[in-house]
């Protein structure tokens, strides 16, 4: 999630566990402490690639996390020592700081690595966009209330209520994913599609409109499933490009890659370019992380030494405001393949390294 919504998650928790004592102090120590995560970014891994499968790694590790926390509580307990809580309470609040920013995390679509140094798939529950006002708000207002009211006495329970809350919309958008996959399972039961993989997606700042793709062999097929359908789901199918993945062969990123998306990966030729998309971020044919792999020279494709990504086509406010239209509007028609045919369209920028 985006560094604010984590910022006010970790102070709501410090502030309803600790605020009593701490009153406004608890807020700051709160959003410093789980940001302290994100850190990572600052890290350079070598390329593109490896700085995208690599974030969201150490640094987001639950066993790594529950060892911090219990040395910061050592810590403050040796030097800061308060006789108003226990080192039980302090160490569940530093804890759930700390745990709950990766586990927010999980949630959306990126994919975290929560048992690092195991090397499972990192997790994408993907039930929320990487921003969510609806999740934020009720955090914000609760840090803003207790900043004016210094949480004391009752007050720590207004940060309590914004957590219960927001937890409580996570579980809708639990629901609303369920919702869309079977949906569309039905769908391609009745077309006897047999799919490799679903991937269910939330649509830009919502979880009312949701972003089914199915992975199908040489193909894939996306569709928008709304609450408020009537209709059955519309499969619209694409081209996966997976002829052009055997020119990767050898490529650790690449293998990398596919690790970290699960293998929802898309391969285009854009001019004498090899790209790679992870379709699962984003909106259809406007995706934050498409990698330059491959170029041709001489008729073969060679690896590029370095591994750029490409700038990131945000799309147009048209795009979006269709999109939330859809959400009221079933009947819409959202034209996914004219906007995936962006993924063809000539780079703006050289990316070669040679």
């Amino acid at each position: 999630m985006d560094s604010i919504t984590q910022a006010v998650l970790g102070a709501s928790i410090q502030g309803a566990l600790l605020g009593r004592w701490q009153g406004r102090k608890a807020l700051l120590y709160g959003a410093m402490l789980a940001t302290v995560p994100d850190l990572d970014v600052i890290m350079e891994y070598g390329d593109a690639v490896a700085n995208m499968t690599y974030h969201r790694g150490f640094s987001h590790s639950l066993f790594v996390l529950s060892g911090f926390a219990l040395l910061l509580t050592w810590l403050a307990r040796r030097f800061r020592p308060h006789p108003g809580y226990s080192a039980q309470r302090l160490l569940l609040t530093l804890w759930l700081v700390l745990v709950t920013h990766p586990l927010l995390d999980a949630f959306t679509s990126y994919g975290t690595q929560l048992f690092w140094p195991l090397m499972p798939t990192p997790t994408a529950w993907s039930s929320l966009f990487i921003i969510d006002p609806l999740y934020t708000v009720p955090l914000i207002t609760a840090v803003v209330i207790s900043l004016l009211t210094g949480l004391r006495e009752q007050s720590w329970r207004v940060p309590a209520v914004a957590l219960a809350l927001s937890t409580l919309y996570i579980g809708f958008s639990l629901t609303g994913k369920f919702m869309a996959e079977q949906r569309v399972e039905q769908e391609l039961a009745r077309q006897g599609i047999q799919a490799e993989r679903l991937f269910v997606t939330p649509t830009p700042f919502n979880t009312l409109l949701w972003r089914v793709i199915v992975l199908d062999g040489e193909d894939y097929h996306e569709a928008l499933v709304g609450w408020l359908d009537d209709d059955t789901p519309h499969l619209q199918r694409l081209p996966r490009g997976t002829q052009l993945r055997e020119q990767l062969a050898g490529s650790a990123m690449h293998e990398r890659l596919d690790w970290f998306t699960g293998g929802v990966l898309r391969y285009d030729q854009v001019g004498d370019h090899l790209i790679v998309t992870d379709l699962r971020l984003g909106m259809t044919g406007f995706h934050p992380f498409r990698f330059d792999f491959a170029h041709l020279r001489d008729g073969r494709w060679q690896l590029q030494e370095h591994i750029a990504r490409l700038p990131f086509e945000r799309g147009e406010i048209e795009h979006l405001n269709l999109l939330l239209k859809r959400i009221w509007q079933p009947e819409l028609d959202v034209p996914l393949l004219a906007w995936a045919s962006e993924l063809q369209k000539p780079l703006l920028t050289e990316t070669r390294s040679h």
